[in-house]
């Protein structure tokens, strides 16, 4: 950006500022050399005008009323030559200047009007390549956040690019993305101005201290949703360029075939599997186009009791679609989902824990080639509520005892249980459920969805089974120890095995 201030550092030029040094640091978008007594009918504002003086006025009172006429066109500054009509800036000038903040700078008689031009063109010209280069760049970066983050990545980097706030919605309501503030009230508000506008696209409008910016998203024909831009000032052409570039990029999102999203998820599915079986089978560019980082940490999220496997796994799918990046596969009647550990397990947790009916655990950040550990973990979790998302970190120091537990260890932790596994399967659950809730039978019973005196009959079976007083804290703290480790046993053989031994 070059100013007067900047002009008169030019050593080559010799220019002076000589009045309006308020503002000297106003941007010079282009120069002009004119003679007219009126000029402005040929201003578009932020130009530096350049005059010999022979129209500016005979006296102090035709001075200031030149100066006063370019101020209100949006001058930059006025510089006038000292060596052709005028020995020297006049007074009226020179008051004026310092009146209406218009930087006046003195010309010397060795420097022609087009040394000036020239400096202030190039310096034009190279803040717009700075200002071409910086929206590639930021392109660039959007075009990475969307294979990373998919459309909220893209929000929230267009949101940080122009210190704005970005709300993306979908042609029927849904807000798919919000970026840059945490204010509930005001994200609602620009939610419900994308609603309002319909088909509407190319708005721009005040909005209480700032300013507005709608954009219709579309491919082919159809109108996808809105994008709407707040920002403290309107937008410039460089900026509109980068919301232009975030839209289509959203909008390709949106368009995306069913038939593309279903191969990729049996691509994610597949990739999953492959990070169940072991790191070394995966191919690193996969992980990349999935937004994986492959040196990475990940965080593991199972889902239990969605119903029909298949079914929830597709309605999951459609949640996750716009959560960033993910990848998911099904494990018999389990839903298994791997996340970038930068926050993204924060944005799933969100997402499926706002649906009534599926439990979940979420295990700590692992490496990525580590998922089975993770997976441990997860279902550890999963199974130490009923109902409800539980973190594995969140289990305490008995996660931490058996975490990284060998399986001889774990196998003489739960054999504590082994009796009640050769009578019946079922005590070993109706021991956790009641263990899980703090010895409450009437909410043991309910989880189990049985009648409180059959869970009372159970307990006093086990208490039998195990020779053990189940009133006792130090006895149910070793049972639960036992419940657990055979949790943990049980998740490295996988879901669909029960034995536990």
């Amino acid at each position: 950006m070059i100013t007067a201030r900047s002009l008169c550092q030019d050593e080559n030029l010799g220019l002076l500022l000589v009045a309006g040094a308020q503002a000297a640091d106003r941007p010079i978008e282009w120069p002009h050399a004119i003679e007219l007594a009126d000029p402005t009918p040929y201003l578009a504002g932020g130009e530096l005008v350049m005059t010999t003086g022979i129209n500016i006025g005979a006296d102090a009172a035709a001075q200031r009323d030149y100066v006063a006429r370019l101020a209100a066109a949006g001058t930059a500054a006025l510089a006038v030559d000292t060596g052709t009509t005028l020995a020297e800036v006049p007074a009226g000038v020179l008051a004026a200047g310092d009146e209406h903040g218009v930087p006046i700078l003195r010309v010397p008689a060795s420097t022609p009007f087009i040394a000036i031009a020239r400096v202030v063109i190039d310096a034009v010209r190279a803040d717009q390549l700075r200002s071409v280069q910086r929206v590639v760049d930021q392109q660039e970066v959007l075009a990475r956040a969307t294979l990373r983050g998919g459309i909220p990545g893209v929000v929230g980097e267009l949101a940080d690019c122009l210190s704005a706030v970005v709300v993306a919605v979908a042609a029927d309501g849904r807000e798919l993305a919000a970026g840059g503030s945490t204010d509930a009230e005001l994200i609602s508000s620009l939610s419900e101005t994308a609603r309002r506008a319909r088909d509407r696209g190319g708005l721009v409008t005040p909005h209480g201290d700032g300013w507005l910016t709608v954009q219709r998203m579309r491919a082919a024909q159809a109108v996808r949703g809105h994008l709407v831009v707040r920002t403290s000032e309107p937008l410039s052409d460089a900026d509109r360029l980068l919301v232009a570039h975030a839209v289509s990029l959203i909008s390709i999102a949106l368009e995306k075939p069913a038939r593309v999203q279903d191969a990729e998820q049996r691509l994610r599915s597949a990739l999953t599997r492959q990070l169940l079986a072991g790191r070394e089978t995966v191919d690193e560019g996969l992980l990349r186009y999935f937004g994986f980082v492959p040196d990475g940490d990940v965080v593991v999220v199972v889902l239990q009791h969605m119903g029909p496997v298949l079914a929830a796994e597709e309605a999951v799918g459609r949640r996750l679609a716009d959560a960033g990046p993910y990848l998911m596969t099904t494990a018999d009647r389990e839903i298994v989902i791997v996340v970038p550990a930068d926050g993204s397990a924060g944005r799933v947790r969100t997402l499926i824990g706002s649906q009534r009916g599926p439990s979940g655990g979420v295990s700590r950040a692992v490496p990525i080639a580590e998922v089975a550990t993770g997976v441990e973990q997860a279902r550890i979790a999963a199974e130490s509520t009923a109902g409800q998302f539980t973190e594995f970190a969140d289990l305490g120091p008995l996660a931490a005892l058996l975490d990284s537990r060998a399986p001889g260890e774990l196998r003489l932790l739960a054999s504590v249980l082994d009796p009640l596994r050769d009578a019946d399967e079922d005590l070993v659950a109706t021991l956790a459920a009641f263990l899980r809730h703090n010895g409450q039978a009437e909410a043991a019973a309910a989880e189990l969805q049985v009648h409180r005196h059959t869970l009372r009959n159970r307990m006093r079976r086990i208490g039998q089974l195990l020779g053990d007083d189940l009133t006792s804290a130090d006895s149910r703290t070793q049972l639960w120890l036992a419940v657990r480790a055979s949790q943990l046993l049980r998740s490295r053989r996988g879901p669909a095995d029960h034995s536990g031994r």
